[in-house]
């Protein structure tokens, strides 16, 4: 009997250790929803690679699933509320798919503000941990913020000037973007970016403002052969999130918790960005090769785009100002972290 007890309760204690242990190496699986197909470059180059890395971190005990093309439902300017509501327990998203919601990341998104991705993105996470951290995003856990490379204008006419946007109907993917477009007497048509291509082909817009980086997975050269460059600083950008449930994040172990952190922030969103920016080139080059007819604005000529754009800038201080909060600081601050990075 005596043997008997004993051996039931080493028994006993082992389940309660394998019990433990489990617990202590609990899975978590997480869902990753996003708007782009897999193909495309930011969930190929970034958002594959950056889960992959989580994955490996903790020896397969985070598992995330990954839902391109709105795969989980809804549209893409909803991606933001499925975060906070827990549709989807990680989005990557267009900030300015919902206008004026987070209004200080507009600061980036100013005309001619946009000098390189990693820069941009220094900055914007600084800004983002200063100022909209526990203010504009208090509901969401944020990952990494950044923007793409230098933003330009495709089109089915040779655009030079601001003169010739006049009766253009353009896709603006942000609020800024659309009033850039009006400003400088074009027609903005506000559509997510899978939109492109089909509103292209049915002549729903004459052209779009994006970067280069994304014009291959859209087949923007097949559709529009013409493209307009800035010397200097480019004519816009947008500004991104990788963004989690806060609920989801905070519930996460410890040493889970710590994993993720390790992958996000910073050196994250640089990354993050710059990898967008890096994929211009071999984009612009399918332009090229098809023979399309590239504009690329010198020194002088974007000053002529600059001076017209000015009464956008203007218009959004204003806004800013009306909110409560103070534009100029923001452009101010940003510029000198954009122009302290280093590489």
């Amino acid at each position: 009997m005596i043997l008997r007890r004993t051996m039931m309760g080493m028994a006993g204690a082992a389940v309660a250790a394998l019990m433990a242990t489990s617990a202590m190496a609990q899975d978590v699986t997480l869902r990753m929803h996003q708007f782009l197909p897999p193909q495309a470059n930011v969930p190929k180059l970034v958002l594959d690679v950056w889960a992959d890395k989580i994955e490996a971190d903790s020896e397969g005990r985070i598992k995330i699933e990954r839902y391109p093309s709105m795969q989980l439902g809804g549209k893409p300017p909803e991606l933001m509320d499925q975060a906070i509501d827990g549709v989807a327990d990680i989005i990557w998203t267009v900030v300015g798919y919902t206008p004026g919601r987070y209004p200080s990341t507009e600061v980036f998104e100013l005309p001619f503000m946009m000098t390189n991705a990693r820069a941009m993105s220094s900055a914007y996470w600084q800004m983002f941990e200063k100022h909209m951290k526990d203010t504009e995003f208090k509901d969401v856990h944020i990952l990494g913020t950044w923007v793409h490379g230098p933003g330009l204008i495709h089109a089915n006419k040779e655009v030079r000037t601001p003169d010739d946007m006049a009766g253009l109907k353009l896709r603006g993917g942000s609020r800024l973007a659309s009033d850039l477009i009006k400003e400088l007497g074009g027609t903005p048509v506000g559509m997510p970016v899978p939109a492109v291509p089909e509103g292209l082909s049915k002549g729903v817009i004459d052209g779009t403002t994006i970067p280069w980086e994304v014009t291959k997975a859209l087949k923007v050269p097949e559709l529009v052969k013409n493209h307009t460059e800035f010397t200097g600083n480019a004519l816009y950008t947008l500004t991104f999130v990788l963004a989690m449930n806060k609920d989801r994040y905070e519930g996460l172990p410890d040493d889970l918790k710590k994993i993720v952190d390790d992958n996000s922030g910073l050196e994250f969103s640089i990354f993050a960005g710059g990898t967008m920016e890096d994929s211009d080139g071999p984009s612009r080059q399918l332009a090229v090769d098809a023979g399309n007819n590239i504009v690329t604005l010198t020194a002088e000529e974007t000053e002529v785009w600059k001076a017209a754009a000015q009464p956008v800038i203007d218009t959004w201080l204003a806004d800013m100002d009306s909110k409560g909060i103070d534009g100029q600081a923001l452009i101010d601050e940003a510029r000198a972290l954009i122009a302290a990075y280093k590489e």
